[in-house]
């Protein structure tokens, strides 16, 4: 598993090898896709974008999403280096809220089970309404 930190180091390091190898108006894009002190930004499959504190990238569900991601997308996307998550905004604020709330990983395995075939290209959100009692 790779450590938050050096997760961050390398993502910084790849916005910048983006934006020195795009035109002048998709580095202006990629600018804005810096995230706050402490966080990562990644986007929804429907393009919501999300800040993630580092601290959350070492949870169990967050390295399978982002395992996920680079099987579906890759991470040299063709959308000015954005690290895009293959599952809507509402499965990523769900996914959040569980981090949020310290969900044990057992709990994390079975959210991601129960996703497994709704994260590529179906309805993300489909079959989740009984979970969110979780995190409301």
């Amino acid at each position: 598993m790779i450590h938050p930190k050096k997760l961050a180091q390398l993502a910084k390091k790849w916005q910048r090898k983006v934006a020195a190898g795009a035109g002048g108006q998709q580095a202006s894009e990629c600018c804005s896709t810096v995230a706050d002190k402490g966080h990562c930004v990644v986007y929804s499959a429907d393009g919501v974008r999300f800040e993630v504190p580092l601290a959350y990238l070492g949870t169990t569900v967050f390295v399978e999403l982002l395992r996920m991601a680079g099987e579906e997308f890759g991470f040299a996307s063709s959308e000015g280096g954005r690290i895009t998550l293959p599952c809507d905004a509402t499965v990523i604020e769900y996914v959040l809220c569980l981090v949020r709330r310290d969900a044990s990983e057992e709990v994390e395995r079975a959210f991601l089970s129960s996703i497994a075939g709704h994260c590529h290209g179906q309805d993300a959100s489909m079959g989740l309404t009984h979970q969110f009692a979780l995190c409301t």
